[in-house]
């Protein structure tokens, strides 16, 4: 659901998204899976909204 969001907001700044790149895109990410079998994830109540989109020109979380 975020994936498409965020493919489109880049679209509609005009940022050049090809499909054949879109489609290789994945919403597996690693963080949240620990080496002994223990997953975590966090679902805040968000009320049937979505949470805003990350600004990729801010720092990641938990950078130094």
């Amino acid at each position: 659901m975020y994936l498409s969001r965020a493919v489109d907001q880049l679209r509609e700044q005009g940022y050049p998204v090809r499909e054949e790149d879109a489609a290789r895109l994945s919403p597996f990410i690693r963080r949240h899976v620990r080496l002994d079998g223990h997953y975590s994830f966090h679902q805040p109540d968000l009320r049937g909204s979505h949470r805003p989109l990350r600004d990729p020109d801010a720092p990641d979380e938990g950078s130094p």
